[in-house]
């Protein structure tokens, strides 16, 4: 199988298991929770020193139950995890769709438009500009950025525009629109070509509209805290109870169920807004490009 490619994502060839497990890449969750193992292994080691060495408790004393408390609650917080990462799974897929949809519409719109406008024609240069330009503004919109550098063939009043704070994915799909309706009253194309146009950049609207409500609509504040603050004192009060039948080794114990708990809820809160610049976010910048290099073949 080749290697899967894609720029701002993480390569990788995920038949080699090998370099997985010990290669730390740079969105492994080792790196961010490391100065958290630390404090989870001194943390341990205290709670193991205090009840073995200073109190000399023994396998006799009621606190080594509290292991019957992780017995059954453990089930309950492979569930939560589940449904946590399966919800933000569900808006990474999403998100790709979304953009998928906007590389086959860009290329669909810039084909009818050339199938539609005379060879040569002026209007020809505006939409393989503005096709691709909409692609880059709607990437700066999700991502709360503005870089009018990287938009082709605006006017200066356009940039003055943009730089107001305006929608601009809005802006540059109603240049767009009024391009297609000055060719109609110009008589260049139809009635019916301009409603093919205007169907086209409708879901050009639609697919913004899709993106924004997965961008602004984060999981329930409620239920994240909850997560996290049930991932934190279950693993606080695991060295409680099985340091009688572990001792010294409930340490490396703890720091390694911190590890897979913890890892699977950051995971899920990196790839649950799938626009930013995380290692694991969708590849808004090439996709844009692509977009750009295939309208401007088309056209």
């Amino acid at each position: 199988m080749n290697d899967i490619i894609f720029a701002g994502m993480i390569n990788y060839n995920p038949r080699d298991w090998f370099t997985f497990i010990f290669r730390i890449h740079q969105a492994d969750t080792v790196k961010k929770l490391f100065p958290m193992f630390i404090a989870m292994a001194v943390y341990s080691t205290a709670i193991a020193w205090l009840e073995l060495e200073v109190f000399k408790l023994s396998e006799k004393d009621h606190i080594k139950n509290i292991t019957s408390m992780h017995g059954l609650l453990g089930f309950v917080i492979s569930l939560l995890l589940v449904f946590r990462t399966n919800t933000a799974y569900d808006r990474w897929w999403e998100g790709r769709r979304q953009w998928g949809a906007l590389v086959n519409n860009s290329r669909n719109l810039a084909i009818k438009i050339q199938a539609m406008l005379p060879h040569g024609h002026p209007a020809v240069a505006f939409f393989r500009n503005m096709i691709p330009n909409y692609a880059y503004a709607l990437k700066d919109h999700l991502r709360g950025e503005h870089h009018p550098g990287k938009m082709e063939g605006l006017s200066e009043e356009d940039k003055t525009k943009l730089a107001t704070g305006i929608h601009i994915p809005n802006y540059i799909a109603t240049l767009i629109l009024k391009k297609a309706n000055e060719l109609y009253r110009q008589q260049v194309i139809s009635g019916e070509q301009l409603i093919t146009i205007s169907a086209q950049l409708e879901s050009f609207t639609d697919i913004c509209g899709a993106c924004e409500r997965i961008k602004n609509t984060p999981i329930p504040f409620s239920y994240s805290v909850f997560l996290k603050k049930f991932i934190f004192f279950y693993v606080m009060t695991l060295p409680m109870g099985y340091v009688f039948g572990l001792g010294y080794l409930v340490v490396p114990m703890v720091v390694f169920i911190f590890y897979v708990l913890a890892s699977l809820e950051l995971i899920a809160e990196e790839i649950e807004d799938p626009f930013g610049k995380d290692a694991n976010d969708l590849p808004t910048e090439t996709i844009s490009a692509n977009i750009r290099k295939h309208v401007q073949e088309i056209l």
